[in-house]
């Protein structure tokens, strides 16, 4: 059984890790189209945007802790205000390069948050994530 994974919402401030975490979702051929939102401001418009077929309904946001104006802890008090049609069937991850044991207990209090990992991406992180969450064993050949 194979999963495709349509839509990747990729929330980041920094501009180089959205370029790096782009072509390593760009590699992996589970999925198809990636948005960038450099804000969680931006994320939140697009997921409205979203939710009135304007675009593309992420099945997967990757979310930064640490970005300037809206960080991801206050991303997340929006958008778990969010309908629930919107975010039901949305995989969050927390991406981040916090280290920081009080980050990954208070993702735990979310229950909108699917998973806490480090940057960077990478495919066998991807595989695994694919695994996790969708109940899917990838048998991806690694070259």
């Amino acid at each position: 059984m194979t999963k495709t994974i349509e839509c990747v919402l990729l929330i980041d401030d920094d501009v180089a890790t959205n370029f790096y975490n782009k072509r390593v979702i760009d590699k992996h051929e589970k999925f198809k189209e990636i948005v960038i939102a450099n804000s969680a401001r931006k994320a939140l418009f697009y997921l409205l945007e979203s939710s009135l077929g304007k675009c593309k309904k992420p099945s997967i946001i990757f979310l930064d802790i640490n970005m300037p104006g809206m960080n991801g802890w206050e991303f997340l008090q929006e958008y778990k205000e969010l309908d629930e049609t919107i975010t039901h069937d949305i995989k969050l991850i927390m991406l981040t390069t916090s280290n920081s044991i009080d980050d990954y207990n208070k993702s735990l209090t979310y229950d909108l948050v699917n998973d806490f990992i480090n940057k960077p991406l990478s495919g066998d992180l991807l595989d695994n994530l694919i695994e996790t969450h969708y109940n899917v064993i990838n048998n991806r050949k690694i070259i």
